[in-house]
């Protein structure tokens, strides 16, 4: 089917917005997206009828006890995952990285070593530099090719010891819009005894992820720059998060995720994420896909890669017209 871009923009009331009497295109999209209306209504429903903490006997908080499991199960599908427990929902990627790259500090040692791409966002980055310097740990640092535009798979083997930890990549680049071979990467950090920590912010909203398949430990993304609220997720594989000990609270729970997910959460967040989710699953079903959740968000992909690719090649093709412009990076779709 031909993708309905006039049906999708009529979903996004900030699509309608003109300035001077033009409408306005946004050409953010790196940073982030913008939501649909059922997004914002799903958040405004939460605060105006659900508005309670968690762990009562009414109503109402039985109501938004609801809502957080709805989110964790929504993320299940969006991701892949084997279960809503491997989902971990927070402030932002940034912030849970922070808290995951202490957590695992407790598993290492003055000595271990870590390896960094060169074409990570910050938040990919610092929180484990920041480990490093507090720990002792060795850093090492895995050059992307200037070619490819990718990591390369033996320019990571390169890099891996005995004494290696963890890798911490991207799966997409926000600068480059370069996409890496994560499953590759990843098999090869394991066979070496390393845990594998993907940022897929960039890539979430442009391809379908399936963290079973790609074989890695960790993996994160925001809502925000797939239609979704301000807020951030991470995937934990069962069997790894559950050995971990993370910084919490004493009257905190002990279960997942709850461990890993500090106060109180932001329950209307979490509202607009399940929505943000279901819209995906909804276009899918609009073309046509009548099977599960994961299987309509699976259609949902297919169908905006294919109008996207076309909205790519046409910027890149007027791009390298013009005379005297270079593209560093990629130039195909």
């Amino acid at each position: 089917m031909n993708f309905p871009i006039e049906v999708v923009r009529e979903k996004f009331p900030a699509l309608s917005l003109t300035d001077k009497g033009r409408r306005r295109i946004y050409l953010d999209n790196p940073a982030g997206t913008q939501v649909p209306q059922a997004v914002a209504d799903a958040v405004s429903r939460c605060l105006l009828t659900t508005n309670a903490n968690l762990g009562g006997f009414f109503e109402t908080t039985i109501a938004a006890q609801q809502i957080v499991d709805d989110a964790h199960a929504a993320m299940a599908d969006f991701l892949g995952a084997a279960s809503p427990q491997e989902i971990i929902i927070g402030a932002n990627m940034t912030t849970l990285t922070y808290h995951m790259s202490r957590t695992l500090g407790r598993t290492m040692k003055p000595g271990d070593e870590i390896i960094l791409t060169r074409m990570d966002h910050e938040g990919n980055v610092s929180p484990w530099l920041q480990l490093a310097e507090d720990l002792g740990l060795v850093v090492r640092w895995l050059a992307f090719d200037e070619q490819s535009w990718q990591i390369e798979e033996a320019a990571l083997a390169a890099l891996l010891t005995d004494r290696t930890r963890l890798v911490a990549l991207n799966y997409a680049s926000n600068l480059t819009g370069s996409i890496n071979r994560v499953k590759a990467l990843t098999r090869i950090a394991r066979q070496a005894g390393a845990l594998v920590y993907v940022d897929a912010v960039q890539f979430a909203p442009h391809g379908l992820i399936d963290v079973r398949d790609l074989g890695c430990d960790f993996l994160a993304c925001s809502a925000y720059k797939f239609f979704g609220p301000h807020m951030g997720i991470v995937w934990g594989r069962l069997d790894v998060i559950d050995a971990l000990k993370p910084y919490k609270c004493r009257c905190s729970s002990n279960a997942l995720p709850e461990r890993f997910e500090l106060g109180t959460p932001q329950i209307e967040l979490m509202a607009g994420l399940t929505a943000a989710v279901d819209y995906f699953a909804g276009l899918g079903t609009a073309a046509g896909e009548g099977g599960s959740r994961r299987a309509k968000i699976a259609r949902a992909v297919e169908i905006s890669i294919s109008y996207e690719n076309k909205l790519t090649q046409r910027l890149i093709d007027g791009l390298l017209a013009i005379s005297g412009l270079t593209i560093h990076g990629i130039t195909d779709t």
